[in-house]
């Protein structure tokens, strides 16, 4: 679900891994990517592929390359994107657009959703053949009611970032306080 801590498992999981150290981690917001700009967005483009298009612009693929994607709604991507995707996982090569050359790709693919995907290719609005692709491990990052254990831990967190930015001494919560956050359903997550 929204706000239950996906792109911190994916930034994890990039973090604790030899990617790390050669290469980026890119979050990105597929849902934020409108469909008219998301081959561009993604693999990019060279100068002078589109009208508007006056620079080099290296995609989010090649910018994690030798690192981690992180695609964040991966059910929001248009069909046509879901096509260029499949190839682009399968060929481990990337073209920007207006450009006759290939770009090997070494790159961890980490694809999110708060829908369920398999419903979604069920229903004809996901390829089936790229959820395959992209189900290898699925990790599943249940709501925050359903990990009693980390609200603690979260608010603390969160209670001494605070204090820190403020230049306050460090605080505590009441009894009551805790209390509170331990009996509330948490309905938008963290």
């Amino acid at each position: 679900p929204s706000g239950s801590g996906k792109e911190l498992v994916a930034r994890a999981i990039h973090d604790h891994s030899r990617r790390a150290k050669g290469g980026a981690f890119v979050p990105v917001n597929c849902a934020a990517v409108p469909a008219s700009l998301q081959e561009s967005a993604f693999f990019g483009h060279e100068r002078g592929a589109f009208t508007g298009a006056e620079t080099r612009h290296i995609g989010h693929f090649e910018q994690a390359n030798g690192g981690t994607i992180f695609l964040d709604e991966v059910a929001e991507l248009s069909p046509e994107l879901q096509a260029s995707l499949l190839r682009v996982l399968q060929e481990k090569t990337v073209q920007r657009l207006g450009s006759t050359e290939t770009v090997k790709l070494d790159v961890r693919v980490v694809a999110a959703s708060h829908k369920q995907l398999d419903h979604e290719v069920s229903e004809g609005r996901f390829r089936q053949d790229l959820y395959y692709r992209l189900a290898v491990y699925e990790v599943e990052v249940p709501p925050l009611r359903e990990r009693p254990e980390d609200i603690q831990l979260l608010a603390r967190h969160f209670l001494d970032q605070i204090t820190h930015e403020a230049g306050r001494a460090p605080l505590e919560f009441s009894a009551r306080a805790s209390d509170a956050l331990a009996r509330y359903s948490w309905p938008g997550n963290v």
